[in-house]
């Protein structure tokens, strides 16, 4: 991209925060933008998801957008602009890229990953942490946090030896919820299916998958099939009321035929 190109980009923002520019985005503050933030992150994993290079490249823009925002904003009560944010991170990536910018040698990624680490220690803000948890954000989803908890954990040596062990885990939980359903101790089965979900994500860990990925396309595949639901009992001149249990799965299945007979 032109050098000019973004110095038009940035000044558009200015513009829009100015005395004469859009009331909305006059009224923007750093906390108001966060919804914003989240919700195009996500929009802009969907478009990742659906494979669609224009749509990518509109929800990327939508997703710089707020980033501009952020530092104007923060340019205007003169704590750093988007200047100062573009060299933060350059230097950053020189500083933490040794194999690249250096004369460090690795060998494969996970050295990439331990230097990485090791030179976060070294970095300011990074000193007074006084667990290797610390620092994950509160704010992430679940399942990721939960996944970047165990990776940490990890990465000192608790973690199990084999998948076999964390299949048993998977299972021994599983079996703790049953008991606590059986025993009609609502809180205790809350707690148990926590450890349920958290020894699951830890098989996701161990097996190089992504949790919040795997629930975001299982998710995406259930819609999938119930509107192929929807669309077939429109098709029947009926609706899910008029169903009974038996019939619905019938109609699952037969979603779940179609969708494999497209793929």
């Amino acid at each position: 991209m032109p050098k000019d190109l973004f110095k038009e980009l940035v000044d558009v923002i200015a513009t829009l925060r100015s005395e004469n520019g859009c009331p909305w985005d006059r009224e923007q503050t750093h906390e108001s933008l966060k919804s914003t933030l989240i919700e195009e992150t996500y929009e802009t994993l969907e478009a990742i998801d659906m494979g669609d290079p224009k749509k990518l490249e509109e929800e990327l823009g939508d997703l710089l957008l707020n980033i501009m925002l952020q530092a104007q904003i923060a340019a205007e009560h003169k704590d750093f602009d988007i200047y100062g944010v573009i060299e933060t991170l350059t230097a950053k990536l020189i500083r933490r890229h040794p194999h690249v910018f250096g004369d460090v040698d690795v060998e494969n990624s996970d050295e990439v990953v331990k230097n990485w680490e090791a030179i976060k220690r070294q970095e300011a803000g990074y000193g007074d942490r006084e667990s290797v948890l610390d620092g994950i954000p509160n704010a992430l989803p679940m399942l990721l946090r939960a996944q970047k908890i165990q990776n940490r954990a990890a990465r000192v040596g608790f973690d199990w030896d084999e998948l076999t062990d964390v299949v048993a885990k998977v299972e021994e939980e599983l079996e703790e919820v049953k008991v606590s359903i059986n025993a009609d101790e609502p809180e205790a089965t809350a707690m148990e299916l926590g450890d349920l979900l958290f020894a699951i994500v830890n098989l996701c860990r161990f097996m190089e998958i992504q949790a919040e990925e795997t629930l975001r396309q299982a998710n995406r595949k259930f819609i999938q099939r119930f509107k192929w639901m929807e669309a077939e009992l429109e098709r029947r001149g009926t609706n899910f009321e008029a169903q009974n249990l038996e019939s619905l799965d019938a109609i699952w299945e037969a979603a779940k035929k179609a969708e494999a007979d497209i793929d």
